[in-house]
């Protein structure tokens, strides 16, 4: 089977695509393997969003569900057990990208309870758990950037485990996430850990910031401000990624990574995420082939996929050198009325708040059916 040409060129350009999405009809069905023989995915990620809407469909997860009843199994363990299995199985079919990339890619994520979103110590715990459970090196354990939570994306890396930071919205708090990483390898690397084989992501979102923004523009209404829709998005990815190539790629304040990367230490790699495009009056291959830069990822829903794979237009590296322009267009939305501060707070509360319903309406869903496989 060959590789789709629109997303080899995507791969060519610097790119990993990641598949956002999983489910284990589509890993036992050999739908995974078949994405990664033809559509170029060497990666996959999971949010509690996903895992709710696959246990919520077909019939995958029955006979799983009626042995952990019959074990009496608590909705927690059983999740647990669960997504796990589920993760631990696609690490499995991405073991031989993992080698082939030399651990870059061929990664699996899997989300720490959201409701943990503000206790770093419980967050850390937990990912600890969850890294000794799917016992997987190709496993990355997902984070959310709150502030509460950055202590442990430190600390979890400083036990030589990898991470994947989600929830990122602001260029700020993206500064903070890849000084809490930085700090992180250098404590792995005082405890002795191999540093090479740590590796991290930065999840930040793209669509939503649009969704919000151009939400505010309209309620403005003036000409100025809504010739600013859908602009938003990528221009803060362009600015996040500027930031990332001073820390990692030679500007000003490279030479904390510089030091670190003597010993094996590997770059943080800006991963966007939310890159179905929300706005039908958008090109729906825009937060991809717009995004494309070197050693980036990409974690695209399959329609998205699909899409970049029948239409994408991808003209290489679209990003770098676009900092000026990006922060042109930030200062246009601050000028028209924009309130960035509130956008960015709004955005990561709001993110917080819809993994912590998808958790609980997962809880939910599966203590009932704990209980009618129970009871049969």
């Amino acid at each position: 089977m060959a590789q789709n040409e629109n997303l080899a060129a995507l791969s060519a350009s610097g790119v990993s695509v990641w598949l956002d999405d999983l489910s284990r009809d589509r890993i036992q069905s050999g739908n995974l393997a078949e994405l990664i023989a033809t559509r170029s995915v060497v990666g996959v990620t999971t949010n509690p969003t996903i895992f709710q809407g696959a246990l919520s469909k077909g019939t995958a997860y029955d006979a799983q569900v009626k042995d952990l009843a019959a074990q009496g199994a608590d909705v927690d363990s059983a999740i647990r057990t669960i997504t796990t299995d589920d993760v631990r199985a696609a690490c499995d079919v991405f073991a031989e990208t993992f080698a082939a990339t030399d651990g870059v890619d061929g990664r699996v994520s899997i989300e720490v309870d959201p409701r943990l979103a503000f206790d770093a110590d419980k967050t850390t715990a937990q990912a600890i758990e969850l890294w000794k459970i799917v016992d997987r090196p190709n496993l990355f354990i997902k984070i959310p950037a709150t502030e509460a939570a950055l202590p442990s994306i430190t600390a979890v890396l400083a036990e030589g485990i990898s991470v994947n930071v989600t929830l990122i919205f602001s260029v700020q708090r993206y500064r903070q996430v890849m000084g809490a990483y930085l700090d992180g390898i250098r404590k792995a690397g005082i405890a002795e850990h191999d540093t090479a084989k740590i590796h991290s992501v930065a999840s930040f979102f793209v669509s939503r910031v649009d969704t919000e923004i151009d939400k505010r523009l309209e309620d403005i209404g003036t000409p100025e401000a809504l010739a600013l829709r859908g602009k938003a998005g990528v221009a803060n990815a362009r600015l996040a990624y500027a930031e990332y190539q001073d820390v990692f790629d030679g500007g000003k304040h490279t030479s904390t990574y510089t030091h670190l990367s003597a010993s094996g230490a590997n770059r943080q790699r800006p991963l966007w995420a939310s890159t179905g495009v929300k706005n039908p009056e958008y090109s729906d291959t825009l937060y991809v082939v717009d995004l494309a830069a070197p050693n980036t990822v990409n974690t695209v829903p399959e329609k998205t996929l699909e899409a970049v794979a029948d239409h994408g237009e991808v003209r290489g590296d679209a990003v770098t050198g676009t900092a000026q322009q990006a922060q042109e267009v930030f200062d246009q939305l601050v000028a028209v009325g924009i309130d960035l501060d509130d956008v960015f707070a709004v955005l990561e509360r709001e993110g917080v708040d819809k993994f912590e319903k998808s958790w609980e309406e997962l809880l939910s869903a599966t203590a009932e059916e704990l209980r009618t496989t129970g009871s049969n």
